[in-house]
């Protein structure tokens, strides 16, 4: 007699066993997966009027999924990418379903067949070469905390670290000697250094000797001496860009985020003429296709490729319309 393992039973252990500790997930891919399944068994407790408690995984079918991502853009106006997340949470889901209860299979390869929609991919804003010196130029260097600013943007522009591997750099990540690098841990919890230039060495060592502090305190620290939150960083930021904005007028038209300032280290890179599999391993990205973005917005490569072509050598001829049928597919 085969057992049926409850919904219930298999969400938690979704969690504690396959994402906690065989996957070791970070907290924030476990904070994203468990938004998700709050919506969803708050969506089914409305549509399906049972607790999450009395759920069975048939309840979970592949329409009634289907009408959930359906609530979350079109009643809740989440964006396509976000509906997308949720989808994979759910996959996530039903993959590990499919190992404990390989009975219901046909139920699990519908719900895994859902496709994500595509998106509308915008070209991604970075800083030019002027705009970088004029943001970097915005903080007083005549305190300490235009000083520490000053430092972070620097090292947020060369080295292109997300956010969340910024505030987290500790004493001991920076290496200033021969060889000068920064250390940190990224996404998936990978580990990679990245070079500093002599310019950001030179910041740096000022910084640090003026910091003091233990090799495991962080680097830039708030008014407080903790960590600086990821909306301290935003507002310091935000300061800052205004600040540049009455010297630089090209940055008014642009939002300026720290995602942007990684975006700008890639684009220096690319335009520097490094390869963009060099690139991804500069920004830990988990493959190099990812930095074909930074390709597509490169204009200044575009017209590079624009200077080499040449018109083609054609004769002039009388003109012949094509086939009828080739003339309908050719109009399609």
């Amino acid at each position: 007699m085969t057992t049926i393992t409850s919904f219930s039973s298999l969400l938690q252990s979704f969690f504690t066993d396959r994402l906690m500790n065989q996957r070791q997930a970070s907290a924030h891919t476990i904070a994203s997966y468990r938004d998700t399944f709050r919506l969803l068994l708050k969506f089914a407790q409305k549509r399906l009027e049972k607790p999450p408690s009395k759920l069975v995984l048939d309840d979970l079918n592949a329409p009634f999924i289907g009408a959930f991502l359906d609530h979350i853009q079109g009643r809740r106006h989440n964006s396509v990418r976000t509906r997308n997340l949720r989808l994979t949470a759910i996959h996530s889901f039903f993959q590990y379903v499919a190992f404990q209860e390989p009975n219901r299979s046909a139920l699990i390869q519908r719900v895994l067949a859902i496709p994500t929609k595509r998106q509308d991919r915008a070209l991604i804003d970075f800083l030019t070469y002027p705009e970088i010196q004029a943001l970097l130029a915005a903080p007083d260097n005549t305190t300490r905390t235009g000083r520490r600013d000053h430092a972070l943007l620097i090292i947020a522009i060369q080295t292109g670290l997300r956010l969340s591997e910024l505030i987290c750099l500790r004493r001991c990540d920076i290496i200033l000697s021969s060889g000068a690098h920064v250390r940190c841990y990224g996404k998936g919890r990978k580990e990679r250094c990245t070079p500093l230039t002599k310019q950001t060495v030179a910041v740096m060592k000022a910084w640090l000797k003026e910091r003091a502090g233990s090799e495991n305190e962080v680097i830039f620290p708030n008014a407080r001496g903790a960590q600086l939150s990821p909306d301290g960083v935003q507002y310091l930021l935000a300061k800052h860009v205004a600040k540049a904005r009455e010297t630089c007028p090209s940055l008014k038209k642009k939002r300026v985020s720290p995602h942007v300032l990684r975006h700008t280290a890639a684009m220096e890179l690319l335009q520097a003429g490094v390869d963009h599999s060099v690139i991804a391993l500069w920004l830990g990205h988990e493959s190099p296709e990812t930095t074909y973005i930074y390709l597509q917005a490169n204009l200044a490569l575009k017209e590079k490729a624009l200077a080499k072509t040449k018109p083609p050598n054609v004769k002039a001829g009388r003109y012949r319309p094509s086939d009828n049928l080739l003339q309908f597919l050719n109009s399609l």
